[in-house]
């Protein structure tokens, strides 16, 4: 696979674009977008689930607060 090749900037409206190449094609719908001094760092977006985000963050060490408030008496509403 090519890691470089010549592309022509266009413009869509107000916005310059470019069209990427089928060798560069990003996975999915979305991506992220920085610059780093004068390039252009275009990144997939990946999405991660709920278990890979709980498993980053730290553990929670401090004790919950005691709570006074009783739970309420179940009702019935039919």
């Amino acid at each position: 696979m090519s890691t470089e090749r010549h592309v022509r900037l266009f413009r869509n409206g107000r916005n310059q674009a470019v069209r990427i190449p089928v060798e560069f094609e990003l996975p999915g719908e979305e991506a992220i977008m920085r610059r780093e001094g004068d390039k252009l760092v275009i990144e997939p977006l990946r999405k991660t689930s709920l278990l890979e985000w709980l498993a980053t963050i730290e553990p929670w060490t401090e004790e919950f607060p005691d709570s006074a408030d009783e739970p309420s008496a179940p009702e019935d509403i039919f």
